[in-house]
C-alpha cells in the first residue's frame, strides 16, 4: 500500500499504511445516509448532533473550533500543526516525525514519563500522528479532565526539552524503525514508487526520511524545524465533547492566548512538472511473494476531480477510508476484486487515495497470485480500467459504490474523536466545509463523471509501475 502514516504508540512506535485506517462501528445502510447528515452542520454557532459549534482565531493566530456533543462525559483535545514530509528539504527528511517523537520527551512542568502517568491515571488515550502534510497529537480524556489536555499542549507547543542525549536515544530508535520498516516489501516497493513519481516536489521521499538524514541530523537541526513550525498561528486546535462552548473557549484563551505567534513559515514544495511517459520500477528482496503497486497523479483535495476519484475508488477497489481509526468494508463487491481475485490474477486488491494540500497520487496495489505473473496481474488490471474509459459505469453499479463511501464516511464520524479529528483535518488540506459538503459532493457525482476522470488521470502516461521481486525468483 502507498506511502506510510507514522503513528505513535505510548509503548512503541508503529508504522501503518495510509488508508488502512476504517472505523470499526457498523450500522444497517439504510439508515447510513441520514446518520451521516445529523454529524454535519457547521458555522460560528449552530446546533450539531445535540449541541453547538463555536470556531474563532485568537489573536496569535491559533485556528480554534469547538463542537459540544453531549452524548458521553468524555472530550476529544486535538492539536494539529501544519508541517509534514512536504516541508522537508533533502538533509533534513524525517525531520518532522523526529520532531514528533521529541514532543513526548518533556518539558520543564512535565518532565518525561510524567505525560504517561497523568493521562493513564485519567484513564485516557493519547497519540501522535505525523503525514505528508500535518503533524498531529490528541488526547481523549474524560471530560472533567480537559484542563490537563489543554496544559500539556499548550506547554509542548513551547517548552519542549531537546536534551542533546534525547536526541541521541531517538535517533537510534527512529533509525531502528526505519530498517524495521525495510523488512517490509510493501514499505520498500511504495519507496521506490514514491520517489520515480516525484522527483522536483517533497512528496517524493517517505515521512520516516532517508536512512543518510537520519544519521546525520543535529539537535540544532531538529530544534529548529520546531520553533519554526510550533507556532500558534500554524497549529489548529479541535475540541469535541461534553462541555459548553463559550465556557471552554475561555480556557483555551487562558492555556493558548499568551503564546506569541510566529514568522510565517516557510512552504519549500516545488510543483512537479507533469509526467511524459510511464514509469517502471523493480525491488528485489527476501520473501516469496510477488507486489505490484500501480501508482497515478491525481488532483489535490480542493480540484473538482477529487470526489469523482472517490467515487472511482470505490467502484475499482472499494472505498478508501479516510479516517484514522479502525477497520474496513468489504471490497469484494468491487470490480477489481472480481477481475483480480475471484479470477486468481491476485490474492488480494485495493486502492488509496487521501486528500492532500497538493496534487498527489492514486495508488492501486495488489498481492500478485502465485501462479500469475506481475505482467498478466498488470493486464487484467488496464482490462479493468479500459472498461471504465470505454463506457460511463451503469447507474446501479455507481449508487452500489457512492453507497459502501457512504457508509465508510459515516462510521468514521459518529465518535466524540472522530468528530475532533474532522474538524482539524479538513482544515489542514482545506477547510471544515470540505467535511459537512462531502456527501453532497460525492453524491453529485454522475457516471459520466466517473468515465472523464477514469480517461484523465488513469492513462499509462500518467502513472508509476512498481514491482517486487523475491529475490529467488530473480535468480531463477
Amino acid at each position: 500500500m502507498h506511502h506510510t502514516l507514522l503513528i505513535r504508540t505510548e509503548s512503541k512506535r508503529e508504522q501503518k499504511p495510509a488508508g488502512a485506517f476504517v472505523p470499526s462501528h457498523r450500522a444497517p445502510c439504510s439508515i447510513i445516509h441520514e446518520l451521516a447528515r445529523k454529524a454535519f452542520i457547521m458555522g460560528t454557532t449552530t446546533l450539531s448532533r445535540g449541541g453547538s459549534m463555536l470556531t474563532t482565531t485568537l489573536s496569535n493566530g491559533l485556528t480554534v473550533f469547538l463542537k459540544e456533543i453531549h452524548t458521553a462525559p468524555i472530550i476529544s483535545h486535538w492539536v494539529w500543526y501544519r508541517v509534514g514530509s512536504r516541508d522537508e528539504i533533502p538533509g533534513i527528511t524525517g525531520i518532522s516525525h523526529w520532531v514528533e517523537h521529541m514532543q513526548f520527551k518533556g518539558t520543564p512542568k512535565f518532565p518525561a514519563g510524567v505525560l504517561d502517568k497523568a493521562i493513564s491515571r485519567t484513564g485516557g488515550t493519547w497519540n501522535a500522528f505525523t503525514y505528508l502534510d500535518w503533524t498531529t497529537f490528541y488526547e481523549t480524556l474524560p471530560a472533567d479532565q480537559v484542563q490537563l489536555a489543554l496544559d500539556l499542549e499548550s506547554d509542548r507547543m513551547v517548552n519542549s526539552r531537546f536534551d542533546p542525549d534525547e536526541v541521541a536515544s531517538e535517533r537510534t530508535v527512529v533509525i531502528s524503525e526505519r530498517q524495521g520498516n525495510e523488512n517490509e516489501p510493501s514499505f520498500l516497493l511504495a519507496e521506490e514508487v514514491q520517489a520515480a513519481a516525484f522527483r522536483v516536489h517533497s512528496y517524493h521521499h517517505e515521512v520516516i526520511g532517508d536512512l543518510a538524514d537520519l544519521e546525520t541530523m543535529t539537535r540544532d537541526d531538529l530544534y529548529r524545524h520546531y520553533r519554526t513550525y510550533y507556532i500558534p498561528n500554524n497549529a489548529v486546535l479541535a475540541i469535541a465533547g461534553d462541555f459548553q462552548a463559550e465556557a471552554m473557549l475561555q480556557r483555551v484563551q487562558e492555556a493558548y492566548g499568551s503564546i506569541p505567534a510566529g514568522e510565517a513559515p516557510p512552504r519549500r514544495a516545488r510543483p512537479e512538472p507533469p509526467q511524459r511517459g510511464e514509469r517502471r520500477v523493480t525491488v528485489e528482496g527476501p520473501g516469496e511473494t510477488v507486489f505490484l503497486q500501480v501508482a497515478y497523479h491525481a488532483p489535490n483535495a480542493t480540484h473538482p476531480d477529487f470526489f469523482p476519484l472517490l467515487a472511482l475508488d470505490s467502484l475499482l477497489s472499494g472505498p478508501t477510508n479516510l479516517n484514522l481509526f479502525g477497520s474496513g468494508l468489504t471490497n469484494k463487491t468491487s470490480r477489481l476484486y472480481r477481475a483480480l481475485v475471484d479470477t486468481q490474477y491476485a490474492v488480494s486488491v485495493g486502492g488509496v487515495l487521501h486528500p492532500t494540500i497538493d496534487p498527489y497520487l492514486y495508488t492501486l496495489h495488489a498481492i500478485v497470485h502465485p501462479d500469475r505473473t506481475a505482467e498478466e496481474t498488470l493486464q487484467a488490471l488496464d482490462g479493468e480500467i479500459a472498461r471504465l474509459q470505454d463506457a460511463p459505469p451503469p447507474e446501479d453499479d455507481l449508487q452500489r459504490a457512492l453507497k459502501q463511501a457512504r457508509a465508510l464516511f459515516a462510521y468514521g464520524s459518529e465518535s466524540i474523536s472522530n468528530q475532533a479529528f474532522w474538524m482539524g483535518y479538513s482544515a489542514m488540506f482545506a477547510d471544515y466545509a470540505w467535511y459537512t459538503r462531502f456527501l453532497e459532493r460525492l453524491e453529485a457525482v454522475t457516471p459520466e463523471d466517473v468515465q472523464r476522470v477514469a480517461q484523465t488521470y488513469l492513462r499509462p502516461q500518467n502513472r508509476v509501475v512498481g514491482v517486487y521481486l523475491p529475490a529467488n525468483e530473480v535468480s531463477q
